[in-house]
């Protein structure tokens, strides 16, 4: 199963598309830009306590056959710090 390159950052709604070497991931594949994992979040995703990592960049030819997330998650009550450490 593909990664699901998600369209935005959880955090400030920041665009971050398949190409983006800004967007930052945990291993549930939830979303940040770099800006809020490397400031508020301090490296650690706030739903799992993971560590956020670059996501890779899929090659613009697989985008076809296998398409990014149109779905945009965003924290109505904006990000913190992680609690669940």
């Amino acid at each position: 199963m593909a990664l699901e390159l998600r369209p935005n950052c959880e955090c400030c709604d920041r665009d971050l598309p398949p190409d983006s070497v800004d967007a930052m991931i945990c291993s549930f594949e939830c979303t940040y830009c770099a800006d809020c994992a490397g400031g508020v979040l301090a490296g650690l995703c706030p739903n799992c306590g993971g560590e956020l990592v670059r996501r890779p960049i899929r090659p613009a030819g697989k985008l076809v056959n296998n398409p990014p997330s149109t779905q945009r998650v965003l924290k109505a009550e904006g990000c913190v710090g992680s609690k669940a450490a």
